[in-house]
């Protein structure tokens, strides 16, 4: 892929961030600094990024995809109360032994999204 202003402006916007941002909050943080940048294009050029194995798409039934920095194996929880993404390290020999009870599948990767309420807003509820 050739090098694009724009593709380096998002791709250190989420490199610079941990908090999963949509595209949308992508667009929001970048359009003062560019103002010729259109909500399409972040989404070609983060579409583009994960292909390239640059960033990690975190999907959550029924919200809008997340873009994640960290290329490493884990998992992340989705608050519903918050509507934060955390990142979350579950044991992977259980997940491992969670694939091998579908014997008649070759499965190639897995992610995992748990969804419940994160630490800070059990926190705050309870005081």
């Amino acid at each position: 892929m050739r090098y694009s202003r724009q593709r380096e402006l998002v791709l250190n916007q989420v490199l610079a961030r941990c908090d999963h941002p949509t595209a949308e909050q992508i667009y929001s943080a970048l359009r003062p600094q560019c103002p010729g940048l259109s909500l399409g294009t972040v989404y070609r050029n983060l579409n583009g990024l994960v292909e390239m194995g640059r960033l990690r798409r975190v999907t959550i039934p029924g919200q809008a995809d997340r873009f994640d920095r960290t290329l490493a194996e884990h998992d992340h929880l989705f608050c519903r109360s918050c509507g934060r993404v955390v990142d979350v390290q579950l044991e992977r020999a259980a997940l491992d032994e969670a694939c091998r009870a579908c014997p008649d599948a070759r499965i190639e990767w897995y992610s995992v999204n748990l969804v419940g309420v994160c630490a800070d807003c059990r926190a705050a509820k309870q005081n």
